[in-house]
């Protein structure tokens, strides 16, 4: 018996997902599957699939398929986050670093997981809470000058930090930055912002925190990789301007001077279903990380 029973859409507001829809709806018609899409998705789309609320999609889908590119992918994962279900991203745009395959090849794909030949790659998110509202990324979570309003001047203090030192309270934090913007990732989010803000690539198969400064104007401008059962508390310097946060790229609050955001990791968030490339595999094509030049 397949896997698969009930398949569930998410789709890119914009990008045309006909091609994959027809070949997800050809697929489940021969196999005797449900396919479920939220309504205003598959409502602006002349498509067979049903219609149902965002608790019924996550709730009865026995594989989510993300249609688009890299914020679909966000969108999804953030959708089912701490359920077991698994997730299959389809790139129809240009980078797509987090979906596994492309169009022409969702219709093996898809038999290929219903037969169970898979494997799952667990994703680390993170949590904070901004303004009273509880937010969860699995990129980033991101600290960001305003224009105008001067730099993000935050301190960084990691929970596993030493209170005491040589017998002396230590209560201070471990860094301050003064920066374009000091960034929480997680390492699925190390090849989003943070890889363009100089942090490191890493592999999203190890739990950690990394912490990154953009652009920064302080002397230490290194990144910071912590423990995954670390807590980090950024707090908004004196010396700061008025700072936007961002959650997987979008604006969801501001901080002003004195003000704390408490970030913690949430380990194995999402599932996300990979059918044989590797993650290096993925970050040499997409990020055409090539190595130096050599040597003559």
């Amino acid at each position: 018996m397949g896997m698969v029973g009930t398949v569930g859409l998410v789709l890119h507001p914009k990008r045309d997902s006909k091609k994959a829809i027809d070949t997800i709806l050809s697929w489940a018609g021969d196999k005797g599957v449900t396919v479920l899409g939220l309504p205003e998705e598959v409502g602006r789309i002349d498509c067979s699939a049903v219609p149902v609320d965002a608790v019924s999609l996550v709730e009865r889908a026995d594989l989510l398929v993300g249609l688009g590119g890299d914020g679909t992918m966000l969108r999804t994962m953030r959708l089912l986050a701490g359920r077991p279900t698994p997730i299959l991203g389809v790139n129809l745009g240009r980078l797509g670093f987090l979906a596994e395959i492309d169009v022409d090849e969702l219709e093996a794909t898809l038999s290929a997981i219903d037969g169970h030949h898979y494997t799952i790659e667990p994703r680390m998110a993170i949590r904070s809470e901004i303004g009273g509202v509880a937010v969860t990324a699995f990129n980033d979570i991101a600290l960001v000058r305003i224009p105008g309003d001067g730099l993000a001047a935050v301190s960084v203090t990691p929970s596993g930090s030493p209170h005491v030192r040589y017998g002396t309270p230590a209560n201070g934090p471990f860094v301050n930055y003064a920066a374009d913007a000091v960034i929480v990732a997680t390492t699925t989010g190390s090849t989003a912002y943070s890889f363009s803000a100089g942090g490191p690539i890493v592999s999203p198969r190890l739990e950690a925190v990394l912490v990154v400064p953009a652009a920064a104007h302080s002397a230490f401008n290194r990144a910071l990789v912590l423990p995954a059962d670390e807590d980090v508390t950024l707090e908004v310097l004196p010396s700061s301007g008025r700072l936007a946060v961002e959650v997987d790229g979008t604006v969801v609050g501001h901080l002003c001077p004195g003000d704390t955001v408490r970030v913690r990791a949430w380990p194995g968030a999402a599932k996300v279903v990979r059918v044989g490339t590797t993650f290096y595999e993925r970050a040499r094509r997409k990020l055409r990380v090539d190595g130096s030049a050599a040597i003559e």
